[in-house]
């Protein structure tokens, strides 16, 4: 315990042993020590006369956000010269205009000449009037902020470095935020010495050699730098080839461009990466990223320390195999070659995979059980997502059976005319299917799945990026190698790649220029945190599986229960699994009715009451919280409608367009509903359960959609296909087809090639 002004304070250790820095984002949430470097375009307006205020009142909400959470944060600043140009500016005007007026006896301030102001001037007019604001700032959180003024030659001296040091130490203690910035008032003018030559000579030349120094100095486990760019490129930003760098690494130099610096400030990007490196030699982790984006601004350091994919990552540990925006070229690449192969060959890929899952079903089974293994010694899965995760000789014996059917399915999906129009005379118009392009699918504890959609895409020619749950590591593992396998035969084993890396789904949604569609496969949580984070990217999936059953008054006995049970109890976690059964109200306490529950009860079926089914007992079950619940479990709610309209109403109301189901003898009640109800899935004398792409006698489905755009229902090869337009012509102008031209418009509909049926 150390004490200061009589008021004890409890030194804290730090989360970890300084001295190496963090391998993986997602380790910055660990950082306990965070130096923040503001660039003078992230302080200032963009006249460069002024700060920006809103952005640094942004900066400083997140600051105190960490500083509360325990950890200590520093700031290194800049903004002194701009906020003092703008004082003085001011000071001139009106100096000028007292002048001139008594001169004149009028203001003419249009014609007066600001004259050019020195730095240093600016910068020693500016410094307490910015300290005055970050402390005003801060004052609002409850933080105290304390200003540090320093210099090159302060580094020189042991003396004023232990001194630095010491008091830097004390502010932390006292839960200070230390505010430090070079004295450019007294600053020299910067020398051509050497510059960063080993771990313990840096020059302070600007405040990202300042920024580096202090982390190094100070032991911090986190350097942020906010500059006016998204990070580093690797060439300068603008450019027509320029890529955002998201992992740097020691001795990528080379590989790196260097533009021109911002427009304010000492230091551009090259200052910056030097600084970088040079902390992260000493080792305390970098992230340099943009503190000037309106839509990114405002929790940029939050999602720096939280993990997030935000700006250039500075580390030392490469990673085994190619990052995630390699995998998403190579799947682009491969997925072109996929597409300009035959269909034959397309077919011959699939039928190989599903040769090899028989094949190899014990080295498949041996992975799995390790999985399962893992799963139940850490206790992290629910009975039901065990099942999911459970791989068996029956389940890869259907899922070969599956691949087959697509492969047979496929042979003219890719390049098939689905219209053919005569523009005019010699110049045809077709239309044919293509690939997406590259799909993400993501999906949680089922193995079962990467076969099934590896195999819709290779039938599709699209590439393909799959990201497993972690779960189901080992299955992934072998059933992914198993593909490329498979793939190598015509050579397109990039095509289909597994993320292994430990990229957060969230920053997955955020690549749309190396991903084309997202498909989730997981829980309704994971769908709806899937479809909040695409940015740019169209999800096709469903959120949730709220299915219904109509049981009507013309209802037959032997159908009903056996439908019920089937819909219900064959596999309450699937998303096609009954939730809330309609009972019509002339039901009531009617022999069926009565079948109907103790059926429910023998399958152990928890029932909730809705409302209106709750007011017609005297002892009701307990009643139904939402009737907007998917219970993926053996439980079901229960309510009563007066009619098919109001079946029909009640599902528009509570249902998630998903299936739904009426059980009935009267052909017309039930074709009403088939019309009426809109949902991607209608069934009439049917479990909901065969809305299902196997079912349906797709092969298999990569999910299910509920959207009214592009696939809707259980989404086979056709969901993964769009078109373009060829037009064939011999020397065509438009200009032949103007009032006085040469040439008419036909548009005649041309018969389509014979489909290959075989």
């Amino acid at each position: 315990i150390r004490c200061w002004s009589n008021i004890p304070f409890i030194t804290m250790p730090l989360s970890r042993a300084h001295g190496k820095s963090f391998a993986h984002r997602s380790e910055l949430k660990h950082a306990k020590r965070i130096v923040v470097k503001l660039g003078s375009a992230v302080v200032t307006r963009g006249d460069e006369c002024g700060l920006a205020l809103g952005r640094l009142a942004s900066i400083v909400e997140q600051v105190s956000m960490l500083q509360n959470q325990g950890r200590e944060m520093m700031i290194v600043t800049s903004g002194a010269v701009a906020f003092g140009k703008q004082r003085l500016r001011h000071e001139i005007l009106l100096s000028q205009s007292v002048r001139q007026a008594l001169h004149s006896g009028q203001s003419q301030l249009k014609d007066m000449a600001i004259p050019v102001l020195e730095a240093r001037a600016c910068a020693a007019a500016g410094q307490s009037g910015l300290m005055a604001l970050y402390e005003a700032m801060f004052t609002q959180y409850s933080i105290c902020a304390a200003q540090i003024l320093v210099t090159n030659l302060d580094f020189h001296d042991e003396q004023k470095r232990r001194n630095l040091n010491g008091t830097l130490h004390e502010l932390l203690r006292m839960n200070i935020v230390p505010i430090i910035n070079t004295n450019d008032a007294v600053v020299p003018p910067p020398e051509p010495n050497s510059d960063l030559q080993g771990v313990n000579v840096i020059s302070v030349k600007d405040n990202d050699s300042l920024a580096a120094r202090l982390a190094v100095e100070m032991k911090t486990d986190l350097l942020i730098v906010l500059s006016d760019v998204e990070g580093l490129f690797d060439s300068p930003p603008g450019s027509d080839d320029a890529k955002l760098i998201d992992i740097f690494y020691p001795g990528d130099q080379q590989s790196v461009t260097f533009g021109t610096k911002s427009r304010v400030g000492m230091g551009g990007m090259e200052a910056k990466v030097k600084a970088a490196l040079w902390a992260l030699q000493g080792g305390t982790s970098v992230v340099i990223a943009n503190g000037t984006h309106p839509k990114i601004s405002g929790h940029v350091i939050t999602d720096i320390v939280e993990g997030k994919k935000v700006g250039t990552f500075f580390s030392e540990v490469k990673p085994a195999g190619p990052t995630v925006e390699q995998q998403g070229e190579m799947a682009r690449a491969g997925g072109r070659t996929l597409a300009a192969l035959q269909p034959e060959q397309r077919a011959e890929i699939i039928y190989r995979l599903a040769d090899l899952l028989t094949d190899q079903r014990e080295e498949i089974l041996l992975a799995n059980k390790k999985d399962l293994e893992e799963a139940e010694n850490k206790g992290r899965l629910a009975l039901p997502l065990l099942k999911r995760l459970s791989l068996s000789t029956s389940k890869l014996n259907s899922l070969a059976i599956g691949l087959r059917q697509i492969a047979a399915s496929s042979q003219d999906s890719v390049g098939r005319v689905i219209r053919r129009t005569r523009i005019a005379k010699d110049l045809d118009l077709e239309q044919v299917t293509v690939p997406i392009g590259v799909l993400l699918v993501i999906f949680e504890s089922r193995p079962d799945c990467l076969p099934q959609v590896s195999a819709l895409a290779i039938a599709s020619g699209n590439g393909l990026l799959l990201k497993g749950g972690k779960e189901a590591a080992h299955s992934n593992q072998i059933l992914h190698h198993l593909t490329q396998e498979a793939l190598s035969i015509h050579g397109v084993k990039d095509a289909v790649q597994l993320v292994n890396t430990r990229e957060e789904v969230e920053d997955l949604c955020r690549l749309d220029k190396l991903i084309d569609l997202i498909i989730p496969r997981g829980s309704s949580q994971l769908v709806r945190n899937i479809q909040k984070a695409a940015k740019g990217i169209p999800v096709m999936g469903h959120s949730e599986g709220i299915c219904h059953v109509y049981v009507d008054t013309d209802a037959s006995v032997e159908k009903v229960t056996r439908i019920i049970r089937d819909s219900k109890c064959e596999y309450p976690a699937a998303c096609n699994a009954l939730e809330t059964l309609l009972i019509h109200r002339d039901l009531l306490r009617t022999p069926l009715f009565d079948q109907i529950i103790d059926m429910l009860r023998v399958e152990q079926v928890k029932i909730h009451a809705g409302p209106k089914f709750a007011s017609y007992l005297t002892f009701s079950p307990s009643e139904v919280k939402s009737l907007r619940t998917e219970y993926g479990d053996l439980e079901c709610c229960i309510e009563v409608v007066d009619s098919v309209q109001e079946a029909v109403e009640h599902i528009h109301k509570y249902g998630s367009s998903h299936t739904d189901v009426i059980i009935t003898e009267n052909e017309k009640t039930a074709e009403f509903f088939l019309q009426h109800v809109d949902s991607a899935c209608v069934f009439w004398n049917a479990s909901t359960r065969f809305s299902d792409g196997y079912r349906f006698g797709l092969g298999a489905e990569v999910g299910i959609s509920t959207s009214r755009i592009h696939a809707r229902g259980p989404v086979g090869i056709e969901g993964l296909l769009t078109t373009k337009w060829l037009l064939r012509g011999d020397n065509h102008v438009v200009s032949d087809f103007s009032e006085h031209g040469s040439m008419k418009y036909l548009h005649e509909s041309l018969p389509l090639p014979q489909r290959n049926t075989s």
